[in-house]
Order: structure tokens, then C-alpha cells, then sequence
């Protein structure tokens, strides 16, 4: 007797799951950043701030940025801890008495002493 080789059927495909489809990038054109409009208003420093960046109506970025070149120029960011400011005679009145102010602080100062 001669045995037959069983044929062994092949298992049955599955079918594939398709990929899901990536979604196209669409190129957006780069607009150009419009500055917020808060900023660039004019506020009118009060006596106290108006002798350390002048009287003129300023935008509180230019009032930041004056302090900022008053300090540097009086050497007043203290060496160790460069986060922190020393107050000479003119700040010492502009931040309410206090020695020493973190630079973080400044905002709060600038915002008590405009209009």
C-alpha cells in the first residue's frame, strides 16, 4: 500500500489592514508676528520712576529696558547672586524703601508707578 503524502493546504491569507492614510502637510505661509498692542501703549512714569528713565510717555518695554541700562551703568546688579538688584538713592524710593529686589520683581515695581 502505498501511503499518499497528505498535502497539506496552505492557511488561508489574511488580508492586510491598510495603513492608515498620513494626512499631507499643508505648507502654511510664515505671517509675520504683529507685537501685542498692550505693550506698545505710551504710559505716563510717575515722579519717583520718571528720575531714573525721564518724564516722556514710554512703552513699558522701554521703561524695562531703561531700568535695566540705569542699573548696568551703576553697576548695581549685585555679583554674587546676579539676580538680584542693590538700590542706590533713586531705586531705594522706586522700590518702596527696600534694599535689595529680585529682577523678577520689576514688573511689579514698574506696573505700581505708571499710568
Amino acid at each position: 500500500m502505498a501511503k499518499k503524502a497528505a498535502k497539506k493546504k496552505a492557511a488561508p491569507k489574511k488580508a492586510k489592514k491598510a495603513a492608515p492614510k498620513k494626512a499631507k502637510k499643508v505648507a502654511k505661509k510664515a505671517a509675520k508676528r504683529k507685537p501685542n498692542a498692550a505693550f506698545m501703549a505710551a504710559l505716563t512714569p510717575s515722579a519717583t520712576l520718571a528720575a531714573v528713565v525721564g518724564s516722556k510717555p514710554i512703552p513699558r518695554t522701554q521703561i524695562i529696558k531703561k531700568i535695566w541700562e540705569y542699573i548696568k551703568k551703576n553697576k548695581l546688579q549685585d555679583n554674587k547672586n546676579r539676580r538680584m538688584i542693590n538700590a542706590d538713592e533713586k531705586l531705594l524710593v522706586l522700590f518702596a524703601g527696600k534694599k535689595q529686589i529680585s529682577m523678577f520683581e520689576l514688573a511689579k515695581v514698574v506696573n505700581k508707578h505708571v499710568k
